[in-house]
């Protein structure tokens, strides 16, 4: 049960900005699952995160949740987040810290519809593409529209090679989906996030990591519960092909693989 997380490497560069917290949260989720839980609260209390109903967030193990009670509607109500004891709820949880607005959107609009709708065997449009952000999106931040197009449009090499240098200084890549955090515990070549394009002022790259987390986190999240989100507001991004997150990248070739940098519709006019 502990094996997974001792395979996560905090130095790699997409699990950076969680490991101030997450080095501390690994140690107490491989002595035991009620430690981590433990571990998790005391970070909750210190903290003043609201879930999408204003509750205070906390963690109860997965068991507590009640029998016939809906993931969301639950969290929402009572602001438990039922937590199991691998990967994948653990970096759920790292999300709910780094980016705690986001998180309580994406629950107060999937809240709304379980109320509207109730469960039924398909979540539907709009709960689709909620679960989608949640679990696989990256947040492209942009300061250069010719870059948020390259993206939309498949131009891989505008983006990755001629456009090289401006990582960093007009666009970032920021992981958001812990789904997509679980598969990059174990890296590989074609796995692919789905972009959320955020439009940022050239000066937010002036900022520190802290204050652009929480420009992004307010920016999202009130565009999250302005306007529904749909499959179609994202863009593939195959995450391994971001400049400095994957050794191979730094030659153009590797670029070359289209079972992995598809071809696909270019800029219109």
């Amino acid at each position: 049960m502990t094996l997974p997380f001792k395979r996560i490497d905090w130095t790699q560069p997409w699990l950076a900005p969680l490991a101030e917290r997450g080095v501390r949260w690994q140690s107490a989720a491989i002595d035991g699952y009620s430690i981590y839980l433990e571990t998790l609260n005391a970070d909750a209390r210190s903290m003043d995160i609201t879930t999408g109903r204003g509750k205070p967030l906390s963690f109860i193990a997965q068991d507590d949740l009640p029998a016939g009670a809906s993931y969301e509607a639950h969290i929402a109500a009572t602001g438990c987040v039922p937590t199991r004891h691998n990967l994948h709820d653990f970096f759920n949880a790292s999300i709910w810290f780094q980016f705690p607005r986001i998180k309580a959107a994406l629950n107060a609009r999937q809240a709304a519809q379980i109320d509207a709708l109730g469960i039924g065997p398909t979540r539907g449009v709009l709960r689709d593409a909620l679960t989608l952000f949640d679990e696989n999106a990256v947040l492209f931040v942009c300061a250069d529209p010719a870059l948020s197009d390259a993206l939309r449009d498949f131009d891989w090499r505008t983006l990755f090679v001629t456009r090289r240098a401006d990582w960093g200084v007009r666009c970032e890549a920021q992981i958001f989906g812990h789904a997509l955090l679980e598969k990059l515990v174990a890296p590989y070549k074609a796995c692919t996030g789905h972009a959320w394009i955020v439009a940022v002022p050239p000066g937010y790259f002036s900022l520190d990591d802290s204050k652009r987390r929480v420009l992004l986190d307010e920016r999202v999240a009130k565009t999250l519960l302005d306007h529904p989100p749909t499959s179609r507001d994202f863009a593939p991004l195959p995450v391994l092909g971001v400049p400095g997150w994957f050794p191979a990248n730094e030659f153009p070739p590797f670029y070359d693989d289209t079972s992995v940098f598809r071809p696909g519709r270019r800029h219109r006019g």
